[in-house]
């Protein structure tokens, strides 16, 4: 679905969190149009989307309430690419350890919700990803989950004192942390080429 430009059409799922910061980054990469979706039209009309931190029982509520989970299975079922950071990790979980509410339920991975603690535990760390970058990766953490199993099918990525960070499943990859709110974008550079 490459606009008629080449571009690609990447959104964020525009309800809550940190949506401005994910835009700017999208807006450094060459040939990305960068989108707000907040609508189940926007939503189809993607070839990806982010599902950005926040709160992720707010979230799961809004969309649901707008109408809008329909079309993010949707996506999924197109195996377009979608990318879940922090509580956007949360909502393609099918399993959340501590909630007995699943969102999204599209990615096979078991995740912890406030894992390492509450906003005053957040944390900010380097990883090596070698599947992302030959070089550290800056991870901010804030109120973040991980992954405590994965499914047959889902490669771990990144793992931080033992506990998985980051993981990928065919089109889906879930982040523990926030790569929009540090300078570098190699991350959203692995998840388009996806």
């Amino acid at each position: 679905m490459l606009q008629g430009d080449g571009s690609l059409r990447v959104g964020v799922l525009a309800i809550q969190g940190s949506v401005r910061e994910h835009i700017e980054k999208l807006n450094l990469i060459d040939g990305v149009e960068a989108v707000l979706a907040k609508d189940k039209n926007t939503l189809l009309s993607l070839d990806a989307l982010i599902i950005p931190g926040g709160e992720s029982t707010a979230i799961g509520k809004m969309i649901v309430d707008f109408g809008l989970k329909e079309a993010i299975l949707k996506l999924n079922e197109r195996k377009i690419p979608i990318w879940g950071t922090c509580a956007g990790m949360i909502l393609m979980a099918k399993y959340i350890v501590n909630d007995d509410k699943v969102h999204l339920g599209i990615m096979d991975i078991s995740v912890k919700r406030n894992a390492y603690g509450s906003q005053l535990d957040s944390f900010k760390t380097k990883l090596m990803i070698p599947a992302v970058s030959n070089n550290e990766i800056e991870a901010v953490f804030i109120r973040a989950p991980y992954i405590e199993n994965v499914g047959n099918g889902v490669r771990i990525l990144a793992k931080h004192q033992g506990k998985i960070v980051a993981a990928q499943q065919n089109n889906l990859l879930a982040t523990a942390f926030h790569p929009e709110l540090t300078d570098d974008i190699c991350f959203y550079r692995y998840f388009l080429k996806l």
